[in-house]
């Protein structure tokens, strides 16, 4: 899987970090302060989304007073103390990232999230150790599938993109890595568990865990 790989490149929330748990309640929380009940295609909808989009799309929608600034505002209020103290890595991935660190591969991380969020993440679970760089897709002006995220992470990290390994758990995510020219290693995750047919269509590996990948478990995926 590493093979000619001089960097990998992570999302964030439901690949490294196990956090998507959260927003269903947020959801549920922010939208009934409105009077909404929270659409069954809401998840899927948004899913790719830079935060800034998503608050867009969430105004739009929803027909909501407050400002985008607002909405992304409380949303971080909402969420900042369970990004602080309550999320967690997903199985192996502090094992896979000492790997990489040891063998002088660089790391960076691409998000969908907010940067308050993002950085509330890395430091409780100090990433901060192992990332040469991080960015948010609000910052690229554009969320996934397009490729610009992980095209300017890649450029940052000084590499090209087809010599980075990109891990993604969601459609989009993976869309976003092959459009960017990069190799994509998909990550199982509940809340993308519907579109595993259609993400290892695309995808070049897929694991349920990161121990898969240095014991050598992993699936190879053949790309159609």
């Amino acid at each position: 899987m590493l093979h000619n790989i001089k960097a990998v490149l992570f999302d964030m929330d439901g690949t490294l970090v196990d956090s998507l748990w959260m927003w269903g309640a947020i959801d549920i929380e922010y939208l009934g302060k409105h009077g909404y009940a929270v659409p069954a295609d809401l998840h899927h909808a948004v899913e790719g989304m830079s935060f800034s989009e998503c608050a867009v799309y969430f105004k739009e929608r929803f027909g909501l007073p407050s400002k985008v600034q607002e909405i992304k505002a409380e949303w971080v209020e909402m969420a900042r103390d369970k990004y602080t103290h309550e999320v967690s890595m997903k199985q192996g991935a502090v094992r896979f990232l000492k790997y990489l660190k040891n063998r002088g591969i660089r790391m960076g991380i691409g998000t969908s999230n907010s940067r308050e969020l993002l950085e509330a993440a890395m430091g409780s679970l100090h990433l901060f150790d192992y990332m040469d760089y991080w960015m948010t897709s609000c910052e690229v002006g554009a969320g996934k599938p397009s490729p610009d995220i992980y095209l300017k992470v890649a450029e940052k990290l000084k590499v090209l993109p087809e010599e980075c390994l990109v891990f993604e758990d969601t459609l989009a995510g993976v869309q976003a890595g092959i459009n960017a020219g990069s190799r994509v290693c998909a990550v199982a995750d509940s809340h993308s568990k519907a579109w595993k047919p259609q993400i290892c269509r695309l995808a070049d590996y897929y694991i349920e865990n990161f121990d898969e990948i240095l014991d050598g478990t992993y699936q190879s995926l053949k790309r159609i």
